[in-house]
């Protein structure tokens, strides 16, 4: 069976993801994968930039997997998805741009805030700007779109426009739910989750 990995976001809280996983009563094995210098991560020789981060991420990914995935996480998710059809075997995203680029959609800018929480962090990680729109429709495997109806970051509208570019993709909205829907409406993500699983027989 497939392992289920967590991305987290631009904060690199692997903490993030543990009232969700707690909530999660499946077999597969689970892993959170760290970002070295986000949080109390080390930082990584071979990591220095947004793309030597996706790489990283992409090898920490070594047998067939789902991919969970909020906000920033989710270009890792999409490119990995790209890279390595073969292991990535199904995607659950959440409040994330996927790739896409979000200048139409008159998002909250995120960006200064993080700066300013997050001092230590890299630099680089707040300057990228990634367009894989055209790559969207390679991605064949049945993808879990996430949304919550009360986020300024990452709107539904965005959730809506990736449910049209990836060809196989559902859109779910979790009530009330801000940016990190994921850890405060933990019951309703994990709700989602176990029947996408169940749907596509990923599970036991």
């Amino acid at each position: 069976m497939p392992n289920l990995i967590f991305l987290p976001g631009a904060s690199g809280s692997t903490t993030f993801w543990h009232p969700l996983i707690n909530k999660l009563s499946l077999a597969e094995s689970k892993q959170v994968i760290a970002y070295p210098s986000f949080g109390d991560e080390p930082s990584h020789q071979s990591v220095y930039d947004f793309a030597s981060l996706s790489n990283y991420v992409l090898q920490q990914i070594q047998s067939e997997s789902i991919l969970i995935a909020q906000s920033m996480g989710g270009i890792f998710a999409v490119q990995a998805a790209i890279a390595r059809p073969d292991l990535i075997k199904g995607l659950v995203l959440l409040a994330t741009s996927g790739g896409i680029d979000l200048t139409p959609f008159q998002v909250q800018d995120w960006r200064t805030a993080y700066q300013q929480q997050y001092l230590h962090y890299p630099d680089w990680f707040v300057d990228i700007q990634i367009d894989l729109s055209p790559q969207l429709e390679k991605i064949r495997i049945p993808v879990l779109l996430l949304w919550g109806d009360q986020d300024p970051i990452s709107p539904i509208a965005v959730g809506e426009t990736l449910q049209q570019k990836f060809p196989q993709a559902e859109l779910q909205i979790i009530h009330g739910g801000d940016h990190a829907f994921a850890e405060h409406h933990s019951e309703a993500v994990a709700a989602q989750i176990q029947h996408y699983l169940t749907h596509f027989n990923f599970q036991v």
